[in-house]
């Protein structure tokens, strides 16, 4: 439930008023429309490093995941060896699961794998909407993104489960799900262009 705030503005329950990187994150890039593949990437590896624990937990380590992948730079995070994985699994700055930090390597490398497919991430990405955003809210999987884990699962992709990738398509503006309430909520959008995910990627 949306509650309104000191500085008069209503927003989404999850936010936290008491950190300002959540607000930020909140009324400035969650939701918003992402098309550059350095900030796709940088966004699906901390959403899979989210698996099991808070999105706020991440979020207030995200410089310092910057710092430790490079700023995201994706030759650089598919080149790491070994070498570089032992140092990050002694950062104790970022999330050390080593598990996690495998993945981060190997989709990386997928996701290149992906670019090279189809000219970008993003192409193939926003492909499955046909670039459209799909509005809905309350939900934690959907049609769409249980069609995309699955499609990223079978390329090879590890910690992209249907409800981590719901999250990161809001994450990125594919799915637009600010609470109703929220000074961000486009109600009359929501009612006009909703489509239930449904894409002719789903049904073919």
């Amino acid at each position: 439930m949306s509650g309104r705030w000191e500085d008069g503005k209503t927003r989404c329950a999850w936010a936290n008023p008491k950190n300002p990187a959540y607000i930020a994150y909140h009324d400035h890039e969650w939701g918003v429309p992402t098309h550059d593949d350095r900030d796709l990437l940088e966004m699906l590896i901390l959403e899979c490093f989210q698996a099991g624990l808070s999105w706020e937990c991440v979020l207030n380590k995200r410089e310092a995941f910057r710092r430790a992948f490079d700023n995201f730079d994706l030759e650089a995070v598919c080149a790491y060896d070994q070498k570089k994985i032992a140092a990050l699994l002694q950062d104790e700055d970022i999330i050390r699961n080593r598990l996690k930090i495998h993945a981060a390597v190997n989709n990386a490398r997928i996701f290149r794998d992906v670019q090279r497919e189809f000219g970008s991430f993003d192409r193939y990405l926003w492909g499955w909407t046909d670039g459209a955003t799909v509005y809905e809210s309350g939900l934690a999987s959907s049609p769409l993104s249980d069609t995309v884990s699955k499609d990223l699962k079978e390329r090879g992709m590890k910690f992209v489960g249907t409800t981590v990738i719901y999250s990161y398509l809001q994450s990125v503006g594919i799915i637009y799900s600010h609470d109703a309430g929220c000074f961000l909520c486009r109600p009359s959008e929501a009612e006009t262009t909703r489509n239930d995910s449904t894409h002719k990627r789903l049904s073919s």
